[in-house]
């Protein structure tokens, strides 16, 4: 493709999140990119980026911000703008994203699509049957084994999966979906066999034909230390997984990712973009658990920790489809981030509370502060969504990463925030018997 380095580019990014941090901040870099807007930003990523206070759900008007801006490339960061079809209503108006359409992007957006895709292409996850009417579903139940796994269809912001240890549990769950506890996103329930094995996820960048791989990575979905509390939309991460060994990548890339593109190009919505494969790690082999169609969110931001060089002209040619002979560069060392929270989270929480100490951290090395639900008021950082601050760290080892990470955790002053302290144990016990063996 045509070197990009001498175009002075300009990128626009949509959302406000921390992985929209970790995207300006990454892409901001980049010696083929000269400004990057983002709408509407936050004070973190008005650090490395222009922020324009532009609603990512109103279309008409990011479309305007696109034109103003000649925006050589849209970058969408959160998935409801995806499900609901901001990359074909840029595409209309003539202007290049990165992100599938919402056609391809229903791999997130209903679960039962998915599953009905891994049937009909011979994508291996756990069985599943899917309903709107309750009757039928507890029927469902009745006939089989705890313990389940219940999803609502739609995007519930990571928070629509039930895994239920008992039937009583299930049934419960049943009730609440249907009856209207996630609105939209639970008019259809999806339950699946619960599959045992460890869980790890894998990225991919696709032209909708071709695939680039990206490194693996572990998120940590529960509230509270030990995997315990209620599921969120992710408390932690590190990259790369250890159990994600080459041969099981391999696996998931003709198993798993290859058929997807087969099977969405085969009727017509080819899927360009991110691909996030959450899957889980059977003794039988890699099963897929869920999709999602952009980056993730915590696992982005230790992705972009560890990626290198300028990962433009790859973004670039997924969009345009065509991805060939691209490839982006990695950091062998792991990088691990904390989420810090509102107390309260993944529930009714505060917002509005004070928080110090951030902007003494932002020139350690290999450590980066990725703001995710923050405002300015008055002169003052405070919090403004559930999950805050994402603190990410390099090392050496999971072990050195997760010590830097936490240090400066320590140093933020936040009375009303609260995160886990064991995000990257797995990696952390893997590596003490690794070596303790190698002593």
């Amino acid at each position: 493709m045509t070197p990009t380095a001498d175009r002075n580019l300009t990128l626009l990014i949509v959302g406000s999140g921390g992985r929209e941090h970790a995207l300006a901040w990454r892409l901001a870099q980049s010696p083929s990119v000269r400004r990057v807007v983002a709408a509407p930003g936050n004070p973190g990523i008005a650090r490395d980026a222009e922020c324009v206070d532009v609603d990512p759900m109103d279309f008409p008007a990011l479309t305007r911000l696109a034109q103003e801006i000649a925006a050589d490339l849209v970058i969408v960061g959160p998935e409801a703008p995806l499900a609901a079809g901001l990359v074909d209503h840029l595409a209309a108006a003539g202007i290049l994203a990165f992100g599938p359409t919402a056609a391809a992007a229903r791999l997130e957006s209903s679960k039962a699509f998915t599953k009905a895709l891994c049937r009909q292409a011979g994508i291996p996850t756990a069985d599943y049957a899917d309903f709107t009417d309750a009757g039928e579903a507890l029927a469902y139940l009745a006939a089989r084994e705890a313990p389940f796994v219940l999803k609502a269809d739609g995007l519930a912001a990571g928070k629509g999966v039930v895994i239920a240890a008992t039937r009583a549990e299930a049934e419960d769950a049943v009730r609440g979906m249907l009856g209207g506890r996630f609105g939209e996103a639970g008019r259809r329930l999806v339950i699946e066999d619960f599959l045992e094995g460890e869980e790890a996820s894998l990225f991919a960048l696709t032209d909708g034909e071709r695939l680039c791989l990206l490194p693996s990575a572990q998120d940590h979905k529960r509230a509270f230390d030990g995997d315990e509390g209620p599921n969120t939309g992710g408390m932690g991460a590190y990259s790369p997984a250890p159990v994600m060994t080459p041969a099981l990548i391999e696996t998931v890339r003709t198993r798993i990712f290859e058929p997807t593109l087969r099977a969405m190009a085969a009727q017509g919505t080819p899927y360009r973009g991110v691909l996030y494969a959450g899957l889980m790690l059977t003794a039988k082999g890699p099963c897929l658990i869920e999709y999602n169609v952009r980056f993730g969110d915590p696992e982005a931001q230790v992705l972009l920790m560890r990626l290198q060089g300028d990962p433009v002209p790859a973004f670039l040619a997924a969009a345009r489809g065509m991805l060939a002979g691209e490839t982006l560069a990695f950091d062998e060392r792991p990088a691990l981030t904390v989420v810090m929270a509102a107390k309260g989270y993944p529930g009714p929480y505060e917002s509005g509370t004070p928080i110090t100490g951030v902007d003494a951290l932002q020139s350690r090395p290999d450590l980066k502060i990725f703001h995710a639900g923050t405002a300015m008021r008055e002169g003052r950082l405070v919090a403004r969504g559930g999950r805050v601050l994402n603190v990410t760290a390099l090392g050496r080892t999971v072990a050195e990463a997760q010590a830097r990470a936490y240090d400066a955790v320590d140093r933020i002053d936040w009375p009303e925030g609260f995160c886990r302290r064991d995000i990257g144990w797995r990696a952390v016990a893997l590596e003490a018997e690794t070596n303790l063996k190698g002593s």
